[in-house]
């Protein structure tokens, strides 16, 4: 329990980090006249380090250990903060965006640790506890960000970086390294443990399940990925753009944006805690995702034509209210149709699909906004929604316990 204490706090002060930047990041581009195709092109560049590195971090943590692919890790994202904070041209902060995607890969690896050191029976319970750690990041993040910008443009990165910098320094102390120790074996840092597989290996791992998805999408699996992937498209779109929107349409400076993002956060932590249980005990996955796919379409609707700061967060509420309620149905239902020993391999394709989702979705909304106007990104997202709702029309429900399994 000590060990998974201190790997939430670890989690917990990287996912804030992170956040603490994130708002800031297009109206810090837009201050360096960057236009908003750029602006999704920046916020691409992170998915598409991080999708990129993932297999690789867990090659090298199978190989060498957890802890230290965790501390180059964080090292990673503590350098790029620094370069945030003084970043002067845009190509700089692609840099930064870039690094923080290559540190924020080892999300994969902090799993494993769990892996590592929690009994079977009790790994489930742990993993929700990892990300409630994470989820609370996500809400403090974007305040400090906005708070620590009144102290200059430097000091949110600078501050990013001090604690993750702190962070480095708890986790070598704290967090001994987990990949062999558990077996109570002595290895070098050379030697590979057993079991493990080649880099090779790891990558046609998610590649081959991953092109299945295309060549049957009507595999009831397949279906519920094109759902999950889809609407990840349309979600993904929306951070961009959405300080971009609040900065132009309501003049919402970097010292305020952040509170706009904490509500976002709180509003889908809260509807996990609860609510999520309770409608999937009573309607079942399928008619819980479509529920949460109708508050998706009226957020993306309706945000776009609210002409008052209280009408667009009543508006804006109503897009963490469906993401609660679709995508953790939806990962309930990929684990009960997938074969038994493939449910690992299933939900890790998910997840890859979900990282395309996170490169593609910014970049059509960031050149939609600039060439079309502000508010079509949002019309475009809702269409998609559209033919999400559609996809689930073909899933039935036939497991008469629902799973509840995060995202």
């Amino acid at each position: 329990m000590k060990r998974l204490s201190v790997l939430m706090l670890v989690a917990f002060v990287d996912m804030m980090g992170l956040m603490i930047i994130w708002p800031l990041l297009p109206l810090y581009a837009v201050n360096l006249k960057a236009t908003a195709t750029t602006v999704g092109l920046l916020a691409a560049s992170f998915p598409i380090a991080q999708l990129v590195s993932s297999p690789v971090w867990g090659f090298v943590s199978d190989r060498y250990g957890r802890r230290p692919a965790l501390l180059v890790g964080l090292g990673a994202s503590a350098f790029a903060y620094v370069v945030f904070g003084f970043a002067h041209t845009v190509w700089l902060l692609f840099v930064s965006r870039f690094v923080q995607g290559l540190g924020g890969g080892t999300t994969g690896v902090v799993q494993a640790y769990v892996v590592d050191t929690m009994l079977p029976r009790e790994r489930a319970k742990a993993l929700g506890w990892l990300s409630a750690a994470t989820s609370a990041g996500v809400i403090i993040g974007p305040a400090l960000g906005s708070f620590m910008h009144r102290f200059g443009d430097a000091a949110p990165g600078l501050f990013a970086s001090a604690l993750v910098l702190i962070n480095v320094a708890f986790a070598w102390k704290w967090l001994p390294e987990s990949r062999w120790a558990q077996a109570g074996v002595t290895r070098t840092a050379t030697d590979a443990p057993r079991g493990s597989i080649t880099l090779g290996e790891a990558v046609r791992n998610v590649v081959q399940p991953a092109v299945r998805v295309v060549a049957d999408p009507t595999r009831p699996v397949s279906l519920l990925i094109w759902i999950y992937a889809l609407a990840m498209l349309a979600f993904n779109a929306l951070p961009p753009i959405f300080s971009l929107y609040l900065h132009d349409r309501f003049g919402i400076t970097a010292d305020q944006i952040g509170f706009f993002f904490m509500i976002f956060g709180a509003v889908g932590v809260l509807m996990r805690i609860g609510p999520v249980g309770w409608f999937n005990a009573r309607l079942g996955e399928v008619r819980t995702m479509q529920v949460g796919i109708l508050l998706l379409f009226a957020g993306f609707i309706l945000v776009p034509l609210a002409t008052s700061l209280p009408l667009f967060i009543g508006a804006q509420v109503l897009l963490p209210l469906g993401t609660a309620l679709l995508f953790p149905a939806n990962s309930a239902l990929v684990s009960h149709k997938a074969h038994h020993d493939e449910i690992g391999v299933t939900l890790g394709v998910q997840q890859t699909y979900r990282g395309v989702a996170a490169i593609l979705g910014p970049v059509y909304a960031g050149a939609s906004y600039q060439l079309l106007g502000q508010h079509v990104p949002f019309y475009i997202s809702a269409a998609i929604i559209v033919s999400v709702m559609y996809l689930t029309l073909l899933i039935r429900e036939d497991t008469p316990t629902p799973v509840a399994v995060s995202t």
